[in-house]
């Protein structure tokens, strides 16, 4: 299937003033192990991924030449988005030469922030009065070092801005080290660690409300990748081959946002005892 289904995306409600969504599996031009509607590079045809990533941004209206994504290495950066960094001669399909970051944010309409992941959380944010964005990929070690708070930050005052959390692993599926674990609880408390796991999108909430922004302004997207190997991609899951799915928003100030609708959110097997083969001694996810 080439393309955009109806579950390839999961739209996000930002009250129109932004457009923001998550992607899924469904769909797209990919084959093999990255089948689907995949938006990474990592060892897939260059042609498929650039079908899709220009499939994503007809689907919510943005120029190719004005995306922006990264290079993410795991880190706490967020790079301000300027004039000076778009268009970009070939927009989405670049696929080296991305700023060294794990988060965007700008103030620029029609401007597409773009982050990937297959396993890490990424996030979305934007400002209730439409006048900035921020998108960031956070993985445990980019939590830990505050992506979160530094994408926030960049935003004004947390108190009027909105977050969405989109698909990712689930304490269901995420065994760590004893370091990672430590690490977590003198971070975010100790009821984010869950047995021999920790909860990425509960750390997100802690980091997010202690920033500022109200917790009744930050809503999830997606469930558990590990769990749902056939609608998102999971690193765990695939045992490290697999592509990737992204979290995208650009401000639309001066018309209202609209994402077409996604189909029904995934289905987490977080009580049903289920548990992964493969885990990484640190934690790391892609």
């Amino acid at each position: 299937m080439t393309g955009l289904s109806a579950g390839s995306l999961l739209r996000v409600d930002t009250g129109g003033v932004a457009v923001a969504a998550f992607t899924a599996r469904v769909g797209g031009a990919a084959t093999g192990p990255y089948a689907g509607f995949n938006l990474g590079r990592q060892g897939d045809d260059p042609a498929a991924v650039f079908a899709n990533r220009r499939a994503l941004a007809d689907a919510v209206g943005a120029d190719p030449a004005r995306a922006m994504m990264l290079t993410q290495v795991h880190g706490a950066e967020v790079r301000d988005v300027t004039g000076a960094d778009v268009p970009r001669p070939r927009g989405l399909a670049t696929f080296d030469g991305w700023p060294v970051a794990d988060g965007l944010a700008t103030s620029l309409p029609g401007v597409a922030l773009i982050v990937l992941a297959a396993d890490c959380l990424p996030v979305l944010a934007w400002r209730r009065d439409g006048k900035a964005v921020a998108a960031a990929h956070a993985g445990w070690r980019g939590l830990v070092a505050g992506v979160l708070e530094a994408a926030v930050a960049r935003l004004g005052d947390p108190a009027d801005v909105g977050v969405a959390l989109g698909p990712r692993i689930g304490p269901c599926c995420y065994p760590v080290s004893d370091d990672v674990r430590a690490a977590f609880a003198g971070r975010f408390g100790a009821d984010v660690v869950r047995g021999d796991a920790v909860d990425l999108a509960a750390s997100a909430r802690v980091a997010l409300v202690a920033a500022g922004v109200p917790s009744e302004a930050i809503a999830e997207y997606g469930g558990c990748t590990a769990c749902t190997p056939g609608r998102f991609f999971s690193h765990r899951a695939s045992g490290g081959v697999t592509g990737r799915q992204a979290g995208l928003v650009m401000a639309v100030t001066g018309r209202e946002a609209t994402v077409p609708a996604a189909g029904a959110g995934a289905v987490c097997d977080h009580f049903r005892g289920r548990r992964p083969r493969r885990r990484d001694p640190d934690g790391s996810l892609p």
